[in-house]
This record gives C-alpha cells, sequence and structure tokens, in this order.
C-alpha cells in the first residue's frame, strides 16, 4: 500500500516499505491492543473529531518520542488527517541522542540545535512540517488537556502513574527499554530493532484505518 498524501524522504519510504510486510511478526495479543487503539482513532474521526494520541513514559526520552513520532508518520502516510501526536514523561530529561540516532539512520531527517534539553527538528516528509521534539512532562502545556488518548509506552510509567487527567482512553502499549543496552556493543542494533518494531506495530494499526476508509 503506497502513501498518497506526504512525499516521504526516499530513504525512509524504503525503510516503511519494508515494514508494511511484517505485520506477521506482531504477536496476536499486540495485535489487539493495537485494534484498539485503531477503534479508538476511528471513533473519534468518523464523528468528524480529531484523535489527539499521548505517548507516554518515564523521562520522554527514547520509546514515548519513538511513538509520536512514527504515529505522525504514518497517519501522513496513509492520508489520514485527523489525527495529533504527542509525547510526554512522568518527568522531563531530554530526547536521548542515541534514539535520535535511530531515528536518522532509519532515514528521518533531524536537526539538532544543541543544548540541555534540545529542541530537535525531525522531518519524515518534504512537504510536511517538521515536528518539535523535546522532553517533556505528559501535561505540559503543548499536550492536549482533555479528550486525548494516554497510551502508556513502558511499564515504569503504566505502573507507577494510574491515573492520567483529562484522557478518555488509557491504553498500555509497553516497550523494552533500549537503555539496557546503552554503552554496549549492542546498543545500536538495539535501539534499531526497538525502533522497528514500534514503527511496525503503529503502521499496522493505522493501516486498518486506511483499509476501513478504502472500502468506506
Amino acid at each position: 500500500m503506497k502513501h498518497t498524501e506526504a512525499t516521504i524522504h526516499p530513504a525512509l519510504a524504503k525503510y516503511i516499505d519494508d515494514l508494511l510486510g511484517e505485520s506477521d511478526l506482531i504477536e496476536r495479543e499486540r495485535k489487539e491492543v493495537l485494534v484498539r487503539l485503531a477503534s479508538y482513532i476511528s471513533r473519534k474521526t468518523e464523528g468528524g473529531e480529531t484523535a489527539h494520541l499521548n505517548f507516554i513514559c518515564t523521562h520522554n526520552s527514547r520509546r514515548s518520542q519513538m511513538t509520536q513520532l512514527w504515529a505522525a508518520t504514518g497517519a501522513a502516510f496513509f492520508g489520514l488527517t485527523n489525527i495529533r501526536t504527542y509525547s510526554g514523561g512522568t518527568e522531563a530529561t531530554a530526547f536521548n541522542p542515541r534514539a535520535v540516532e535511530a531515528m536518522q539512520r532509519a532515514g528521518f531527517v533531524v536537526t539538532d540545535p544543541g543544548g540541555n534539553n534540545p529542541e530537535y527538528r525531525i522531518a519524515f516528509a518534504q512537504d510536511h512540517p517538521a515536528l518539535i521534539c523535546f522532553s517533556k512532562t505528559y501535561d505540559d502545556p503543548v499536550n492536549p488537556e482533555e479528550g486525548f488518548a494516554a497510551i502508556m509506552t513502558c511499564s515504569d510509567a503504566d505502573e507507577n502513574c494510574p491515573f492520567i487527567p483529562g484522557a478518555e482512553l488509557r491504553l498500555p502499549l509497553t516497550y523494552d527499554d533500549p537503555k539496557a543496552a546503552d554503552d554496549t556493543p549492542q546498543e545500536a542494533a538495539r535501539y534499531d530493532e526497538r525502533l522497528r518494531q514500534i514503527g511496525r506495530e503503529l503502521f499496522f494499526a493505522l493501516s486498518l484505518l486506511k483499509i476501513k476508509q478504502t472500502n468506506a
């Protein structure tokens, strides 16, 4: 299934084409969660509303940033216009440079302004504004206050933050932390593996919406 809306950067487009053939690698239990996510988005957008998705982890430094970026990319790829993506943590640190490097290896175009908590500009398409990505708490002013889905991307945040004010859906979609491989020979491979898993799963969820639109 080719993209129809955004002109994805060429290296990333090739990466995505490969992802689209990997849905068989997703475990059944995880597909059930992804179907729930797709159903939530469908209910919101079919009613003329925008689906606001806030991906939440402890430090908003790795997994929550990756999921926000993949969800935004997938929405543009499939031409799903009424989806907005965000990310946040239970505390703010910085978007980890190892995760940023994994995004670059996949084909995202990154501008790094430097600083302790850089506001990276990360672009996935030539005709779509870059996303401004920096570490923040889930209730930061740039994130929605109410009527959003809180998608918990790490088990620590899911267990230690049982209530997210304003969320109308709380969905556990947790991933193993690539941080476990920091400063080891496996570091880059672990980050690449996690980024690919997240992309594979979110593109599967968003493809369900595109199929539903096509068949409507």
